[in-house]
């Protein structure tokens, strides 16, 4: 009598755990995760504060006023101006679309060429795993801070003639230096996971009916490794809004007057003790953002953990 009545509570119980797909599971468990949350709204509002920034302040980012310069913070100015006179505020929220434009750009091609690397060495193997890893283990090597300056400068004068002198020939030579440096971590996670998959029944049997390893790697291998790329990916964000700091702090990163958060505390390193907005905002920025994505790559690391997600 228990035995059935237990039945009949299991068939009158709700399928939704059967009727959700994949992503519906890992949304869910996403959503759980508080700290998570609270990353992607701060990134969000991040985000559009900087695309609409033209319709939220009523200055100009790079239009300098010599009657209000080192302002505090005040009802004009709610986060001050800077030595030019210039509005804080403003700077910062056009400051974030460099910032933040830079950090997506350098994840992306990190992300495709360490994917590509990593691909080719895990699932061929052989002499051609070989040479990408030991090229791979090559670049780790080397002194990041000292190889990151060395090619800023030689990157500063971009060879297209069509960019040469303009703002986003800066910031094209910044995604590039960052992300020859960022792509190392993810061609390993991207290897790591080709060896594992490759050896699976799916593989065995994709090969058994003649289906060629381009469509191998990109139609089965791929899809499965999404998980370790995205989690990468999104720290990578992070960690390149960091560089791009770190650079233009020392001088060799987007250079003045385009406003990038970076640039904005190396401006600010003299004034601590008489504007000490100046540094405060500008490092906060970076504090907060570095924060709320790192709050996010830990929300998908637990999300796409298949023994997690329920």
């Amino acid at each position: 009598m228990a035995q059935q009545e237990t039945v009949a509570r299991l068939d009158m119980a709700p399928k939704y755990r059967e009727e959700q797909t994949m992503a519906q599971m890992v949304w869910r468990a996403y959503r759980r995760h508080k700290p998570a949350m609270v990353g992607t709204v701060i990134v969000l509002v991040l985000a559009l504060a900087a695309i609409f920034a033209a319709y939220l302040t009523p200055y100009d980012p790079e239009r300098t006023d010599l009657d209000n310069m080192l302002q505090p913070p005040s009802l004009a100015h709610p986060m001050g101006t800077d030595e030019l006179g210039r509005d804080l505020l403003t700077r910062i929220l056009y400051g974030g679309r460099v910032s933040l434009s830079i950090g997506v750009m350098a994840m992306t091609l990190a992300v495709v060429v360490g994917a590509t690397i990593g691909g080719l060495g895990g699932f061929y193997g052989g002499w051609i795993d070989n040479i990408l890893m030991r090229f791979t283990d090559m670049m780790l090597s080397f002194p990041q801070l000292f190889i990151l300056i060395i090619l800023a400068i030689a990157l500063r004068d971009i060879p297209i003639e069509a960019l040469r002198g303009s703002a986003f020939a800066s910031i094209f030579s910044i995604v590039l230096v960052i992300a020859v440096l960022a792509w190392m971590q993810v061609a390993r996670l991207v290897r790591a996971s080709f060896l594992s998959l490759k050896e699976k029944e799916f593989t065995e049997a994709s090969r058994c009916i003649g289906a060629p390893n381009r469509r191998i790697m990109m139609r089965h291998l791929l899809p499965n490794a999404l998980s370790p790329i995205i989690v990468a990916a999104t720290f990578r964000v992070a960690t390149s809004i960091i560089t791009e700091s770190g650079l233009s702090y020392l001088g060799f990163g987007v250079q003045p007057p385009t406003p990038t958060w970076g640039n904005m505390l190396k401006n600010a390193q003299e004034l601590m003790t008489r504007a000490p907005w100046t540094a405060i905002f500008p490092g906060l920025m970076i504090f907060i953002t570095v924060i709320a994505i790192n709050f996010i790559g830990d929300g998908l690391r637990d999300a796409l953990d298949p023994y997690k997600v329920d």
